[in-house]
């Protein structure tokens, strides 16, 4: 697709044919799996500002935390207990974990035999290398928008090149590479977005997550609207029917905004599901958004509910690491 096709795309009322095409290329090119990723969002400390964020750093009713090393790894025994292959370490852009630290977590992590992807925002080529030795398997960093004067606007004393050459950095490292966007943002138009598909194509991103901008009251943006479910529905589906082989989430922000979201976007293209093993006592305190409605792993019911819905669409859930298809090629 091109540009012009695409925003004609975005702008449909009904893309229930979208959908349905979407559905049918990823099944096609990666089967009827739903890869599950346990997420252990390790601290809410955060050294930018960005303005959409809950938990940027000028925040001041955030409860920080970091998990300790212990917390993390008690984390992940119990995760490998319920099955999971691949482990989500994400946090703030938090100092704290500085190379050593973070080296011999990953290193604690790989050696429970878990394929790892790691979500921790901007650091310098000597990390990501240091992080890759050290075992990591994928990296996370979402681009949020391809918008150059639209990303410093939302990001405050960030550098939107700088984003782009980790980004290439991290590719050029060997790691599986995701990114991503926010839709519905204020001051973002349809064009921007068509823009923000073709970046993932241009980026051979092997992963992209895509969710719903949801403003959050302790933020500049608090009196904004949301964005719309079906925006981000289309994105997704998009996304897919270009990169028919990569990894999509169907994220939390999606079935925050709307009951079954989850579900109605496995149906449109999605194939990753990230159910939540940070410890209760934290994880209501990293609070990106409000309200925010994923599944808790550590919840036996919850996480027999998803193995449910997963079923009812006609899926099963992965048995291996869930490497995108696009990265082994």
């Amino acid at each position: 697709m091109n540009k012009n096709e695409i925003i004609e795309i975005l702008k449909l009322k009904d893309a229930d044919d979208i959908y349905k095409k979407a559905d049918k290329i990823r099944r096609e090119s990666c089967g009827n799996f739903v890869h599950l990723r346990g997420l252990v969002e390790f601290s809410n400390f955060c050294k930018r500002n960005c303005i959409y964020c809950g938990i940027n750093s000028k925040n001041k009713n955030v409860k920080r935390y970091r998990l300790s090393e212990k917390e993390i790894l008690n984390a992940l025994q119990r995760a490998d207990k319920l099955g999971f292959k691949t482990i989500v370490l994400q946090g703030g852009e938090d100092d704290y974990f500085n190379i050593n630290r973070m080296c011999k977590i990953i290193e604690n992590v790989k050696s429970l035999g878990f394929a790892l992807t790691l979500s921790l925002g901007e650091k310098t080529k000597e990390e990501y290398k240091a992080y890759k030795d050290s075992g990591a398997d994928r990296y996370l960093l979402r681009i949020e928008t391809t918008d150059e004067k639209l990303y410093q606007k939302l990001h405050p004393g960030a550098d939107f090149k700088n984003r782009l050459k980790c980004i290439y950095e991290l590719k050029n490292l060997g790691y599986e590479t995701g990114t991503g966007i926010m839709t519905g943002l204020p001051g973002q138009s349809i064009e921007s977005i068509a823009n923000d598909i073709l970046f993932f194509k241009k980026v051979e991103a092997d992963m992209i997550g895509i969710g719903p901008f949801i403003s959050h009251k302790d933020t500049p943006l608090k009196d904004f609207p949301c964005g719309t479910f079906e925006l981000a529905l289309k994105v997704t589906a998009l996304t897919r029917i270009i990169l028919p082989d990569i990894n999509i989430p169907a994220t939390t922000a999606m079935e925050t905004l709307l009951k079954n979201g989850r579900k109605i976007a496995l149906k449109s293209g999605a194939n990753v599901v990230m159910p939540n093993i940070t410890p209760k006592t934290c994880a209501k305190k990293y609070s990106i958004y409000p309200n925010k409605q994923g599944i808790n792993a550590l919840d036996t019911s919850s996480l027999n509910l998803l193995k449910e819905e997963i079923a009812s669409i006609g899926d099963r859930i992965s048995e291996d690491f869930g490497t995108s298809l696009h990265y082994k090629k």
